[in-house]
């Protein structure tokens, strides 16, 4: 049987969006970035070229083979048509009309996606199917016992020197990431750089950094590792524990602009080693809050409410 594929019409109506509702290309990259099952497909793109030629280009390269990318285009369209805040357009010259121009596309991709309700509950049910495996899969015997070994290494970590613990800490990173499958790799160093490890998820090189102080991380903090981010590859991301949380400052600066990053602290780290919910699932619903929302810093009990 005929795959059904998504409308020209609506391919169209989703490249107008994508032009519209974001005026700087840093911010369209960052939502893509986040957006996209596989964000090395943007390397494809020229990044100094228009920003509408930068649109086409990603998107006929989807829509070309909708067998392989039929659902990165669902996501964006749902992502794109889910915006209600286009703020960000108003503070530009002539942003008035920025916005009403953002508001009407994204309106008039609405319309045409209520057609492909079927698609898009068809990867709806996808998405479900892999959240019920994930499900089952934690509550597999070998994982569970992994998680509870893990647990007890985290909270012989509260009595440890405060100079020993972070390095303890990232150990204990490691093992989380290896047990679910991300490909850890352990701290290294680069011309200088310290950093506290890596790992893959869903195709995309995270570099990650922990911090376990007696205070919250602050703004200085997430620079000094957005900057050794922006010296990396493309289309690299980073993960930032912090077990006392972050500063309000921190949070919102780096929520502006390219998001390089998304935040994990303390109580997600619990959340994970308690069985809660699974590591990638934090990091998916992370991913894709900033990039619905740009706020890199979405709680946990944003996430289990």
């Amino acid at each position: 049987m005929q795959r059904r594929v998504i409308a020209p019409a609506a391919i169209n109506a989703l490249k107008q969006a994508l032009t519209h509702v974001y005026w700087y290309k840093s911010d369209l990259r960052s939502f893509l970035l986040n957006t996209i099952s596989n964000p090395r497909i943007l390397s494809r793109l020229n990044w100094d070229d228009y920003k509408r030629n930068i649109v086409t280009t990603l998107v006929e390269f989807l829509a070309r083979d909708q067998d392989k990318y039929q659902g990165d285009l669902l996501r964006l369209i749902s992502e794109v048509t889910r915006m209600r805040d286009f703020t960000h357009l108003r503070r530009l010259e002539d942003g008035d009309d920025k916005e009403q121009r953002a508001k009407e596309a994204v309106k008039a991709l609405f319309k045409l996606s209520k057609d492909h309700q079927a698609l898009v509950d068809e990867q709806k049910e996808i998405e479900e199917r892999r959240r019920r495996n994930l499900e089952k899969r934690l509550r597999s015997e070998g994982v569970r016992e992994r998680l509870e070994q893990l647990q007890e290494e985290y909270f012989g970590l509260l009595s440890q020197n405060p100079n020993e613990r972070g390095y303890s800490l990232e150990r204990l990173m490691r093992g989380l990431f290896d047990l679910f499958d991300l490909d850890p790799k352990a701290s290294f160093k680069i011309t200088g750089e310290q950093l506290d490890g890596a790992f893959s998820f869903e195709g995309v090189d995270f570099l990650f950094e922990a911090r376990w102080r007696n205070e919250q991380a602050g703004a200085p903090d997430l620079s000094v590792f957005s900057e050794k981010l922006r010296a990396k590859l493309e289309n690299t991301l980073g993960l930032f524990l912090s077990i006392i949380g972050f500063s309000e400052d921190a949070v919102k600066k780096h929520s502006s602009g390219r998001r390089l990053m998304i935040l994990m602290d303390g109580s997600d780290l619990m959340a994970v080693l308690e069985g809660r919910i699974e590591l990638v699932e934090l990091l998916l619903r992370k991913r894709r809050h900033a990039s619905q929302t740009g706020n890199i810093y979405l709680r946990l009990h944003d996430i289990l409410r």
